[in-house]
């Protein structure tokens, strides 16, 4: 519900502010910041919100029996209930290399959390409380962006790329050990809306991870044991909200 309820938040901001831009550059007849999109170099900032998802793969196999808590069945499953919102900060570098082809950098941080729970082979809850995996990560997207011919004050695009992460929170937390190091693939979609003064979008992005960024522990603490020993892999699934002012 939260998902939805951001994404309905966002295109209901971006189709405001189309309707204001549109009547306002017809009052106007000129287009705003003509031959924006044609400069070879430009840069801008951004601000947005993530939310933080695993795509968790279960073993789905017993472990020892004396790793096992109370009453517990020896068999474990991981799953993500719920998704907690984020922040993402950047900038943009953005290189024209032909007409409505651009080659953008976006490095920046971000700070998520994920919350993990697990539960045995009949549905208990292992914890009263999901483990929460609170992240703080140093990104490096790298996207080809391709725009369609501008509107007036208005350009949809589309962009395709890939995404490095480092993940500053890499120590052990709730149990589990992460990976410092990600990769992810990232697609999105958005509209660029030309003001007086700057060139405002909006995007949609789901980024999804490449690598297993769960790291088992060959001497781990008997009580993290059997945390770890339930999952095969995690790899990364996030879902960003971004506005960029350039």
């Amino acid at each position: 519900m939260r998902r939805l309820a951001c994404i309905l938040c966002a295109f209901v901001f971006g189709i405001a502010l189309f309707a204001q831009v549109i009547p306002e550059a017809r009052s106007r007849k000129l287009p705003n910041l003509p031959g924006y999109e044609y400069q070879k170099l430009h840069f801008g900032f951004l601000i947005g919100f993530n939310m933080l998802d695993y795509h968790i793969y279960n073993k789905g196999i017993a472990f020892d029996e004396s790793l096992s808590h109370d009453n517990l069945s020896p068999i474990w499953y991981a799953e993500i209930e719920d998704l907690s919102p984020g922040l993402n900060l950047g900038i943009i570098t953005d290189l024209r290399l032909a007409n409505h082809l651009n080659l953008r950098a976006l490095p920046g941080v971000s700070f998520g959390e994920r919350n993990v729970t697990f539960r045995d082979s009949r549905g208990v809850m292992v914890d009263e409380e999901p483990l929460r995996i609170k992240s703080t990560f140093i990104d490096l997207p790298i996207v080809l962006k391709y725009s369609a011919y501008r509107l007036h004050n208005v350009q949809p695009f589309v962009e395709a790329g890939v995404s490095f992460k480092y993940d500053l929170a890499r120590d052990k937390q709730s149990h589990l050990q992460m990976k410092s190091f990600d990769t992810c693939l990232d697609a999105g979609a958005g509209i660029d809306f030309y003001l007086q003064y700057f060139r405002f979008s909006i995007e949609l992005k789901s980024s999804w991870g490449l690598t297993n960024i769960h790291k088992l522990e060959v001497d781990a603490d008997f009580e993290d044991r059997p945390y770890q020993q339930a999952i095969d892999a995690l790899k990364s699934r996030i879902f960003s909200i971004n506005i960029f002012f350039e």
